[in-house]
């Protein structure tokens, strides 16, 4: 997967500022506010910030958290996991491999019958392209 560089004055003029503060900056939007956190349309999401393919419908579930939830990537290249000790705290961040832009954390208290990880992930990161019918 090639590596999407830009400046930041590119990213700004590209990207919302909500998308911008998430992608760019390592925000979180607020629980249930995003556009993805209940939505059972069928598809792939995307990355917002590059295009990317990150994460399948099938693998989506209702968390309760807030946001949108999967259970893995559908390309285990497409996303890079760092550790994130901001907040006082020890996560593990999700960011796409390709744009390097901050997608949400991953923690370890989803389905166990699927494998036991939840991606938690914020709406704005994501584009979802819909299912042909």
């Amino acid at each position: 997967m090639q590596k999407i560089e830009k400046t930041d004055a590119e990213w700004r003029s590209e990207l919302t500022p909500e998308q911008y503060a998430v992608l760019r900056r390592q925000a979180t939007e607020a629980p249930f506010t995003g556009s993805y956190a209940l939505t059972k349309d069928a598809g792939t999401f995307k990355c917002a910030g590059c295009g990317a393919e990150l994460f399948s419908s099938d693998t989506k579930f209702d968390s309760g958290s807030g946001w949108p939830s999967f259970t893995e990537p559908a390309i285990a290249e497409a996303v890079e996991l760092r550790e994130d000790r901001s907040h006082g705290m020890v996560r593990t961040e999700v960011a796409c491999a390709r744009c390097g832009g901050h997608l949400g954390h991953v923690f370890d208290d989803g389905p166990r019958d699927a494998g036991g990880l939840r991606y938690c992930i914020n709406s704005c990161a994501l584009d979802l392209e819909p299912d042909e019918a």
